[in-house]
Parts: structure tokens; C-alpha cells; sequence
């Protein structure tokens, strides 16, 4: 019943959170002077739609900003989309920074420490290779962390499938009907994560909480960047703006391997706030409930009836994001299944496969490598 009202409570909050996004992007923008921006793009090898979500940033509606691009490898492929970039948008800021130099275990945190030499204004927005937005992000993002006592700007985000695949539709679906509410309910409660769709600060907060190389052995650099920004009196917010991130995975073993690498990340940094997550899986009590009592009439019922509540709660996430998927409703209890598994999984585990490496997380999620499984990646 509390996974019930939790799922009508966060959808709830999606909608009005949707709804005051276009409130706000109805009404024309100031013609005040907006400072120059530098948003850093960390990139690995080839994704489905990369193309499509670099390319929204060369879109943007905003009157001075750079993107520096970095790669760590010579051969990445990535670095054919950029030089297309460059040559489509001369009008447009945009670097490539080359540079096989390793800091630390967090191969992410590694780039951005090399591209960070080239970036040339103050704001600076670290945003994924995988992450979509819309023409006025850079104005929300930019506005929001204008705002007094505000040192760091998250967006939320949705899964965006790259096909229609069963295993990126369940993979989207833990994020837009699991992640995303979960988000929203526990802002709601007081909590201000960041989130690493968006990462935006000054040049000066950066500096403060000692750089980016303090982030370079953690595999939550999101998490521990807002953590180190909280403890400097500044606040985390969330930029009104919704963004979106590829859905790539292509077996049912990437999606696990995937699941149970953030799983294990969030147990180790809040174990008890992780534990309690599993609120969020009203189905699979419910399916728990049947198996013990199926002879019941009412156990049917009550598991008919929860199922009923999570899919209008899913249907209206999907009318929020705009994105209507009907195909996903009856595979809800496998969803919810596989997300106890993962639980499950992460309990005992601090094994990880990220980006060709094996690591092994840490407390407060800091990692050491332990295998590469792709020699000289």
C-alpha cells in the first residue's frame, strides 16, 4: 500500500513538474545579459544516438557558449561525430580535446581533468555523452544557478530507448516509472542530490571543493560533487527542464550488469535510504502476497488492484514526458521482479563492470580497479 501511494505521490509530482516546465518555456526569456558558458562533454567510443544528443547542444538558444569535447583514446570513434559537428556548425564554440593521460580509477573524471585546460568561461556544465535536451537548457540551467545560495544545478532525466527492443523498453522503464519518481519523492522530503545528467557550477565552487581530481577514485562523482557543494552551505537544484538519456543496452546481461552497478553505488553511499527503496516495488509485494495466499480470493484481488494503481500511475508519467508506451504496462510485475533481484544482487556485492573495467566500490564509493577486461582500453 505505501509503494501505492508513493507511486500516485511521485507521478503526481512528474505531471506538475512537466506542467510548470512548459508554463515557464510559454513565456518569452529576459533579453538580460546571460554569462558565457562552457559545457564539457566526456565522451567513449560509439552509442546509439550520440549523434542526436550532441547535436542538441549545438542547438541551443543562448548567445555565447563552448563545448569542449574529450576522448582518451586516439582511435574513438566518437571523435568522427565531433569533426562532423565542427564542420556543420563553424558558427559554434566547439573543441576536441585528445589525451590518453589517466587520472585516477574514474575514467569519466580522467577526461574532464584533461579537457578541463581548454575551457574558457567561468560556468561550466558537465553533461554525459548520452543526454538529450532541448533548445532552452542552457538558459535554465544558467538562470537556476544564478538563484541566491545555489552552488550546483542537476536536471532530471528520462529514458529515451534507442529502439523499441523488449530490453531498453525495461531498462526505460526502471528509469521514467522507478528512478524518476523516487527522485521526486525524496526532494519532496527534503533531499537535494545531484545528479549526474547535469552537473553545473562556477569555475570559483569548483575550486572550492578542491577540483576535479578529488573526484577521479569515486564512481559516484555526482554524488559525492553535491555532498562536497552541500558542505559549503550552497545548495543542489533542479533546473526546471527535463532531459533525457539513451537507453543502450542491447542483452538482458548489460541491463543487469548495468542495474547492479548503481545499485551497489547508491547501497554504499546510503544503505539505509537504499533498503527502504524497496517500497517502490509495490508489485512484486503484491506478487509475494499471492504466492503465499493464492488459494484467496482476495489475495487476487489485491494483487489486480495494485497492478491496476502502478500502470495509471505509469500511464501518467507517460503522458507527462509525452511519450506514451503501452507496450511496457503488462510486463510491470517482470519490472518489478528484475528491480528486486538487482536489490537483492547489490545487498552483498561491490563488484562492478563499468566502461571495460572490473572496480570494486568502497565506502563512500570510492573505487580501485581491478581488471581491465579490454587490455589497452
Amino acid at each position: 500500500m505505501a509503494g501505492c501511494v508513493q507511486s500516485v505521490v511521485g507521478a503526481s509530482l512528474i505531471g506538475l513538474f512537466r506542467r510548470n516546465e512548459q508554463v515557464l518555456h510559454s513565456h518569452s526569456y529576459t533579453n538580460e545579459a546571460l554569462a558565457p558558458v562552457t559545457v564539457l562533454k566526456p565522451l567513449h567510443g560509439d552509442e546509439p544516438l550520440l549523434k542526436e544528443a550532441l547535436e542538441s547542444f549545438c542547438v541551443q538558444d543562448y548567445p555565447e557558449y563552448q563545448i569542449v569535447f574529450g576522448v582518451q583514446r586516439l582511435d574513438d570513434p566518437a571523435i568522427a561525430y565531433v569533426r562532423d559537428l565542427q564542420q556543420r556548425y563553424p558558427e559554434r564554440d566547439l573543441e576536441l580535446v585528445v589525451n590518453i593521460a589517466q587520472h585516477g580509477t574514474n575514467r569519466k573524471v580522467g577526461n574532464l581533468i584533461n579537457m578541463f585546460a581548454k575551457a574558457r568561461h567561468d560556468i561550466l556544465i558537465v553533461s554525459d555523452s548520452d543526454i538529450h535536451v532541448e533548445p532552452q537548457y542552457l538558459r535554465d540551467v544558467v538562470e537556476t544557478l544564478a538563484e541566491p545560495k545555489t552552488g550546483l544545478v542537476t536536471t532530471l532525466y528520462a529514458g529515451l530507448p534507442a529502439s523499441t527492443s523488449l530490453v531498453r523498453q525495461l531498462c526505460a522503464c526502471q528509469i521514467n516509472q522507478n528512478f524518476m519518481p523516487g527522485v521526486m519523492m525524496s526532494r519532496l522530503l527534503g533531499r537535494r542530490d545531484c545528479l549526474g545528467a547535469t552537473m553545473a557550477l562556477t569555475r570559483e565552487t569548483l575550486t572550492r571543493v578542491g577540483g576535479l581530481e578529488v573526484l577521479a577514485d569515486h564512481v559516484a562523482d555526482d554524488a559525492i560533487l553535491g555532498q562536497r557543494v552541500r558542505a559549503l552551505g550552497l545548495n543542489v537544484e533542479l533546473a526546471p527542464c527535463m532531459t533525457w538519456t539513451t537507453v543502450a543496452e542491447t542483452t538482458f546481461n548489460e541491463m543487469m550488469e548495468h542495474e547492479l552497478r548503481w545499485g551497489r553505488t547508491v547501497k554504499n553511499l546510503e544503505p539505509v535510504g537504499y533498503g527502504l527503496s524497496s517500497i517502490q516495488l509495490p508489485l512484486f509485494w503484491a506478487t509475494v502476497t499471492l504466492i503465499c495466499c493464492w488459494p484467496m480470493h482476495w489475495a487476487w484481488m489485491f494483487f489486480l488492484g495494485v497492478w491496476i494503481v502502478r500502470a495509471l500511475a505509469a500511464l501518467g508519467i507517460d503522458a507527462a514526458l509525452g511519450r506514451l508506451n503501452l507496450f511496457v504496462l503488462p510486463l510491470l510485475p517482470i519490472r518489478e521482479w528484475l528491480s528486486a533481484a538487482v536489490m537483492v544482487g547489490s545487498a552483498r556485492g561491490q563488484r562492478v563492470e563499468w566502461r571495460g573495467q572490473t572496480l570494486h566500490i568502497k565506502r563512500p564509493s570510492t573505487m580501485t580497479s581491478h581488471q581491465p577486461l579490454e587490455p589497452g582500453d
